[in-house]
């Protein structure tokens, strides 16, 4: 027996196309219907294609976590809840698309060293660079082939070119008593490919450049440069200022500072159409450690740092001098290194000044003998401090409390090239 309440025939009557007209109109919403699914469909599946391609792009760098777990008992603790601090390296292998900047001797240089401290609130990014020349303690390391390095007073980029970016990690944990949580190796390549993603990055020359080597040619005055001049901008050291190598760190800074600045400002990252070139650039020449090498953890990472204000991004070098046994290398300033490194591990913030232009004189303090801060430094490049402040120095990790806050020279994202 059938309980269902009995339809009145005038409603079923609604439901019936009175002379069949209705009909080609719903044959019209199943063919729209359709189309729009195909047309989701076909977007998640080109969507699927580009995501998996960039997630493919990147390298994951497994070795260099099987040589640290070798070494854990040795390495700093970990960093508070949510801080990160990045190695960022900058290769110069010649290898591949790299050729016409040098013959290939199966080695790589690091010219370039970055430490990224990410403050866990997210509200500030502090860029640490460290000079290539720097006078450094490099530890016993494992080389590729399986062989040891001896631990070695040298100049900081043997790490890089001797056994890896393992070697380098834990250089810069026993120089800065900093815990590396991630690293991130770029190349020529990779670089060039970024800065043309998003248009060029805008410099001023205060003369004019003409470099075979960093293959950069260029009148006095303001500049758009893109992919191969902005970097032979970056590599040119003899061809600007007095020829130092820390001029050329000041004007990586000032570069690096400017393209945090035009991807912020031109909404690159919350644009999908302008954000790929740019992820695919990156990715393409990306070697991370396995915690970043999917674009899952890379867009996390960037997310989380996208609305960092870029008057918040820091960009500074280490506190360094001349070194006292040779004049062509750099020694860490005593005991000012040791109140910047402790002001990171406490993740309190850092304070920067801009950098001198490059007809000014190139040491760390404008005038060094009135500087307070500046203490005696030995021949190994170990400051002695004359505030006896033990939390200030590398390798104490007892007291998170760092001494008087010291302005360090450098530039943040929000100020020009050219200013």
């Amino acid at each position: 027996m059938d309980d269902r309440p009995e339809i009145p025939e005038e409603l079923q009557r609604c439901n019936e196309p009175a002379d069949g007209h209705d009909r080609p109109r719903r044959r019209w919403l199943r063919w729209t219907a359709l189309g729009g699914g195909a047309a989701v469909l076909g977007t998640a599946a080109v969507g699927w294609l580009a995501y998996d391609k960039l997630n493919g792009n990147i390298t994951a760098d497994s070795d260099t976590a099987a040589q640290l777990r070798e070494y854990e008992a040795e390495r700093p603790p970990a960093s508070a809840t949510n801080v990160q601090n990045i190695l960022l390296i900058g290769s110069d292998n010649r290898g591949g698309g790299n050729r016409k900047y040098g013959a290939d001797d199966g080695t790589q240089r690091s010219d370039t060293t970055i430490l990224l401290h990410l403050a866990a609130d997210r509200k500030s990014a502090t860029a640490v660079s460290i000079p290539r020349d720097l006078m450094a303690q490099v530890p016993q390391c494992t080389k590729p082939d399986g062989s040891r390095t001896q631990p070695l007073f040298t100049q900081f980029n043997y790490a890089f070119e001797a056994a890896g970016p393992a070697c380098t990690i834990r250089t810069v944990e026993r120089m800065t008593d900093i815990r590396i949580d991630h690293h991130m190796i770029l190349d020529f390549t990779g670089f060039k490919k970024m800065v043309d993603a998003v248009d060029g990055v805008e410099v001023c020359l205060p003369q004019a450049v003409a470099d075979q080597d960093a293959h950069l040619n260029l009148a006095a005055g303001r500049h758009l440069l893109r992919g191969e001049q902005a970097l032979g901008y970056v590599r040119t050291r003899k061809s600007l200022g007095n020829g130092s190598d820390t001029q050329r760190i000041e004007r990586q800074q000032q570069f690096l500072a400017a393209l945090v600045k035009k991807v912020q400002g031109n909404g690159v990252l919350l644009n999908p159409t302008r954000l790929y070139p740019l992820l695919d650039a990156a990715t393409s020449s990306l070697t991370t450690d396995e915690g970043l090498a999917s674009l899952k953890d890379l867009f996390n990472l960037v997310r989380s740092v996208r609305d960092i204000p870029t008057e918040k991004i820091h960009f500074l070098t280490v506190p360094r001098q001349a070194y006292a046994y040779n004049v062509n290398r750099d020694e860490l300033v005593q005991p000012d290194a040791g109140r910047l490194f402790a002001r990171l591990r406490a993740d309190r913030p850092v304070a920067v000044r801009p950098a001198p232009t490059e007809h000014t004189d190139t040491t760390e303090y404008d005038d060094p003998a009135k500087d307070p801060h500046i203490g005696q430094t030995d021949a190994r490049g170990k400051g002695h401090s004359n505030s006896g402040d033990e939390a200030d120095k590398p390798g104490h990790h007892e007291s998170a409390t760092p001494g008087p806050s010291t302005t360090f020279r450098g530039t943040t994202a929000d100020r020009s090239i050219c200013q």
